[in-house]
């Protein structure tokens, strides 16, 4: 089963390119947590020294304003979430609820300086996949931005809505 796991992270953005050794070096040192239906992984503001790799289950991304919630998107297994806290090491920019149960890989930035010291080519390649991740999301915060500004429905808007929606649904 070690090798069946391996090729599945191996599969994940966060994880792409990644030698097995590597990932199983990661799976020996970083936790694995469980988190319940309607439970935070995260939230707002918190201090944060880790990232998540969602193994099963899916997630609610969060933003508080004005005393609601109000949801960024929905993760799936596959995706990562929190990477950004480990990349500029700032409170965490949002909350993150188990939409269903879940299980994950938390990996700390202690734990990346690890693969530094064992291989520098594989932390620059995992640190240069998540910044793939940040740019994408990025890219589509962007477009969703210029497009509430603008005053104008959009296929943008439209689509990152209707994504989340189904992601809550299915």
């Amino acid at each position: 089963m070690p090798e069946a796991r391996i090729d599945l992270l191996q599969r994940m953005p966060v994880f792409g390119g990644v030698r097995a050794d590597i990932i199983q070096f990661l799976l020996g040192v970083c936790p694995v947590v469980s988190v319940a239906t309607n439970e935070y992984f995260f939230r707002e503001h918190d201090q944060a020294d880790s990232m998540f790799v969602l193994e099963a289950g899916k997630v609610a991304v969060l933003k508080s304003w004005r005393g609601s919630e109000y949801l960024l998107g929905i993760l799936k297994e596959g995706d990562c979430f929190g990477e950004m806290a480990v990349m500029d090491l700032f409170p965490r920019s949002a909350s993150v609820r188990a939409v269903e149960d879940c299980t994950a890989i938390r990996l700390s930035a202690a734990n990346l300086s690890r693969v530094y010291e064992q291989d520098l080519k594989q932390f620059a390649l995992i640190q240069m996949n998540m910044g793939r991740i940040v740019s994408r999301r990025l890219r589509e915060a962007n477009d969703v931005l210029f497009c509430a500004r603008m005053g104008t429905p959009d296929a943008a808007i439209e689509h990152v809505f209707l994504s989340s929606l189904r992601g809550l649904l299915i």
